[in-house]
């Protein structure tokens, strides 16, 4: 039963590697829908498999031994091997949730200063231009009561040619129709749970910024433009980002040379790579080893209430 639970915990170190390749060989949108779905499939299983490591501590509680109606100890294994691991559970569940809860209330706080930095700032077709000698443009996703907003200011403005503030406001638009905040969202939810899933959240913003480049060059009919769209506005920036929501995606964000480099190429084929059969392997075999793990300690559990384990 050990065994079968920590396969999942040991799964998610292959998806920065695997994450790598995908974001390089598929499409963008397939990359971002790829990447996020693999990395909240993995929290989740990491997850479960925590809570149903800690059971035997909690179970070897009189109190909570006895909600559960048990006659007999839980027999899931070594009993010095299934504590220790237990108890380790229990820790890092406890850390993740600490952690997962000062980070998301953090995230609420500059998403919420972001929206009053702007809320008195006219717009039209959802793009308010701030008064602000440094260059900076993001897409600023609505609250409950809010719209969507592109936040751009006159620096920014200042720094580009007619041309390339067309594809800025492209590349916000694709950002904000895609939902991409969304997307980085979940990244961020799930590289909270395991360290590994963190380091792929730089790869799921490179997916999304790179598919808003792709939009913007569609819109704009013109890649080259975009390329030096894309540059300019990163070599123009001077705003520190940090005071940012990390689910706020803005116009220089990811490594900038890769996506003017892919920019300048060719656009990508519509076509999938093995490192996508690869991934839903390796959620494959993270569900199924939970699934696995968690039938065996249900069997355990009913035979320490004294039934016979169901078929």
């Amino acid at each position: 039963m050990i065994a079968l639970l920590l396969v999942p915990l040991v799964l998610p170190f292959a998806l920065p590697l695997l994450a790598r390749r995908v974001v390089d060989r598929v499409r963008p949108e397939t990359a971002l829908w790829t990447l996020t779905s693999a990395s909240a499939a993995l929290a989740v299983g990491v997850l479960a498999c925590l809570g149903v490591l800690l059971l035997p501590l909690a179970l070897s509680v009189p109190a909570v031994a006895g909600l559960a109606h048990l006659v007999h100890p839980l027999d899931a294994g070594p009993a010095a091997l299934v504590m220790a691991v237990s108890i380790l559970a229990g820790g890092a569940l406890a850390v993740l949730c600490v952690t997962a809860v000062r980070r998301a209330l953090r995230e609420v706080r500059r998403l919420r200063a972001a929206h009053l930095d702007v809320a008195g700032v006219p717009e039209a077709g959802g793009v308010c231009v701030v008064d602000d000698t440094r260059p900076d443009a993001y897409a600023l996703p609505g609250g409950r009561r809010g719209a969507d907003r592109i936040v751009v200011t006159t620096g920014m403005l200042r720094a580009l040619t007619p041309g390339e503030r067309g594809v800025l406001l492209a590349h916000e638009r694709a950002h904000l129709a895609g939902r991409h905040h969304l997307f980085l969202a979940t990244a961020q939810l799930a590289g909270w749970c395991h360290p590994a899933l963190a380091a792929v959240t730089r790869q799921v913003s490179f997916a999304a910024e790179r598919a808003a480049d792709e939009a913007a060059a569609r819109s704009a009919g013109d890649r080259t433009l975009t390329a030096h769209a894309v540059g300019h506005a990163a070599l123009a920036t001077t705003r520190a980002r940090a005071a940012l929501s990390s689910v706020t995606p803005g116009a220089v964000g990811g490594p900038v040379p890769a996506r003017v480099k892919a920019l300048l190429t060719n656009a990508p084929a519509r076509r999938l790579a093995p490192a996508l059969l690869i991934v839903a392997t390796v959620i494959g075999l993270a569900g199924s080893s939970a699934l696995a793990g968690a039938v065996s300690v249900h069997r355990g559990v009913e035979i320490a209430q004294g039934e016979h384990p169901s078929d």
